[in-house]
């Protein structure tokens, strides 16, 4: 059976002026052969050879063939760079003369000329190749990752109820959980992450986090210069303030907030009086 979205071999059964038919046995029914375009037939090529093709619907929507290899294949997920943008979606350049087809229901965020979109390649209910940025059925889980590995990843899909989905490699299944989605990700955002669990299914748990000494390291330096250049020096809440308030201002947890005044606290760095942080002149 001849497949969409795949390489094949497939043998040459009909010579024709405009190109060669292929199908998959030199008795292939007219049902069952595919058109490769003269342009792209093998030189010398001749009836009953045997090659390696691409199938794909043309811009009439017929069975086509072309020896000519995508940038991605049915399944498959690639990074592929936006080439224009109308009213039924976005078209992606694969490397092949009629690009392929981003719908506007399929993108987990708009996207414009020249954005490059890790997509996947999948067939529609109308029976055409077309791209989706909804990656989850399609990344794999075989990950070569343990915990405490640092693996790079691009953010997918956010999900407030879940977290972060994000494709490993590009390739592989990921999710910062809901509790470790602090900061401010989004769609595109390509990150540095620890591996801190490896489920049974392959699935990894990431964390933008470091460990916990170098984080806490990082998070109270920001915090101190965050209020010395915003707030002059004096934040106008503590510790205790609303954690939707912390998030907001600082893009941490109230707990890793706590934890990153504390050590500046201890240092001797900031005073914390009458519900304020007031940054010490240093010494």
């Amino acid at each position: 059976m001849i497949e969409l979205g795949k390489i094949q071999k497939l043998f040459i059964i009909k010579e024709q002026d405009f190109g060669i038919y292929v199908g998959e046995s030199m008795d292939a029914g007219y049902d069952e052969r595919v058109l490769v375009p003269k342009k792209q037939v093998p030189e010398g090529a001749k009836m009953g050879d045997e090659i390696e093709v691409f199938v794909y619907k043309d811009s009439q929507d017929r069975m086509i063939a072309t020896t000519a290899r995508p940038k991605v294949l049915l399944h498959g997920v690639a990074k592929l760079d936006v080439v224009q943008v109308n009213r039924i979606g976005a078209f992606l350049d694969w490397g092949l003369e009629k690009d392929l087809l981003l719908p506007y229901h399929e993108q987990t965020r708009r996207v414009a000329a020249g954005d490059s979109v890790l997509a996947a390649l999948y067939v529609d209910k109308s029976g055409r190749l077309a791209a989706t940025m909804k990656l989850y059925p399609y990344l794999r889980q075989d990950p070569p990752y343990v915990i405490g590995d640092t693996v790079s990843g691009t953010v997918y899909q956010i999900a407030h109820n879940f977290g972060v989905f994000v494709a490993v490699d590009d390739k592989y299944s990921g999710m910062i959980p809901k509790r470790e989605a602090q900061a401010g990700f989004h769609s595109g955002d390509v990150l540095e992450l620890r591996v801190t669990n490896v489920k049974e299914d392959g699935k990894l748990d990431l964390s933008a986090n470091k460990k916990a000494y170098q984080q806490m390291d990082e998070d109270s330096e920001s915090v101190l210069a965050l209020i010395q250049e915003e707030y002059a020096g004096e934040l106008p809440f503590d510790d205790k303030a609303d954690p939707e308030k912390i998030r907001e201002v600082f893009g941490l947890s109230k707990a890793a907030f706590k934890r990153a005044v504390g050590r500046l606290y201890k240092e001797r760095k900031i005073i914390i009086e009458d519900g304020k942080i007031r940054v010490l002149a240093s010494e």
